[in-house]
């Protein structure tokens, strides 16, 4: 799958790319299968909401289940970040986020890279999310709010927000959002929202300013989010668990296009439980662990 002049252009200008139903029933349905039992584990990976049990968040799943070990090499996941970066990939983190009916909270205005700069130590912003819908996505069951072109900013200075939600996150100050608002057009496109059906992708800057509302529909929304890092730009610290932030720099090798639909062989590591070495943290960069040893 490769870009067009027209992609890239837009992507340079908003800072992400919409694909609707760029992926068949067939192969959502054969992930949205998987889902259930991945978030009735009671694991570390799996991140429920505040005061409930609803998942907010599953981590790592690409290590433990195999449709989504195979989306994790998908070509048209990959291909396209791979193309904008020129350059190989590895998986910074791979999330199945659940947006669920009447439970799903907010996720605060935010740019990924913040998290990714405070937390983990990742040089530049050479990175990005690529997401799947494996829902229909709707204007009622808390979609993804991004204001375009507010990658151009840069990386913006945040507050480490621990309080709001079950999560915590690197979050932008209000004030500054009504003012990104208004330059990207105010009530005319100053905010956008891609809704469509289950399958569709979405690509976004790390620097792209987005959030999502609540869920008070009776509809899901879960989606995939996978997080790409070129490999020179790897994170150098491992202040977040392995199975949040991911320390493997391997290049991803994708497998063929029809990869959700077959059988092809794929390694999980951690098919039999999270390891050890999976939970262990430390705030000392590489540089600095290097030179103690």
């Amino acid at each position: 799958m490769k870009l067009t002049p027209e992609q890239l252009e837009q992507f340079d200008r908003d800072g992400y790319l919409f694909f609707p139903g760029l992926f068949t029933p067939e192969e959502t349905r054969t992930l949205n299968e998987a889902v259930p039992e991945l978030y009735s584990r009671r694991e570390a990976y799996n991140v429920r909401e505040k005061g409930k049990d609803a998942v907010r968040t599953n981590f790592a799943a690409h290590m433990y289940s195999k449709p989504f070990a195979k989306l994790a090499r998908h070509p048209r996941m990959i291909g396209p970040v791979q193309e904008l970066f020129g350059e190989e990939l590895y998986m910074h983190q791979f999330k199945i986020n659940g947006k669920m009916a009447f439970e799903g909270d907010v996720w605060q205005w935010h740019q990924d890279y913040g998290t990714w700069l405070n937390d983990d130590m990742m040089p530049t912003e050479r990175a990005m999310n690529i997401a799947i819908f494996l829902d229909d996505v709707n204007g009622f069951n808390g979609p993804l709010m991004f204001i375009p072109g507010s990658h151009k900013k840069g990386v913006i200075e945040a507050k480490h927000d621990l309080t709001t939600t079950s999560y915590p996150l690197w979050t932008v100050d209000n004030e500054l959002i009504g003012k990104l608002v208004e330059r990207a057009g105010g009530k005319e496109g100053g905010i956008v929202s891609p809704t469509g059906p289950a399958g569709s992708m979405i690509l976004f800057h790390s620097c792209l300013v987005h959030a999502s509302g609540s869920n008070l529909s009776p509809w899901n929304r879960v989606s995939v989010y996978l997080s790409l890092c070129t490999v020179s730009n790897h994170i150098r610290r491992h202040k977040r668990p392995e199975y949040i932030a991911h320390r493997d720099f391997t290049p991803i090798a994708t497998l063929p296009d029809d990869c959700l639909l077959k059988d092809y062989p794929v390694d999980l590591p951690w098919k039999d439980g999270l390891p050890a070495s999976a939970m262990q943290t430390t705030s000392v960069p590489f540089d600095e662990m290097k030179k103690a040893a």
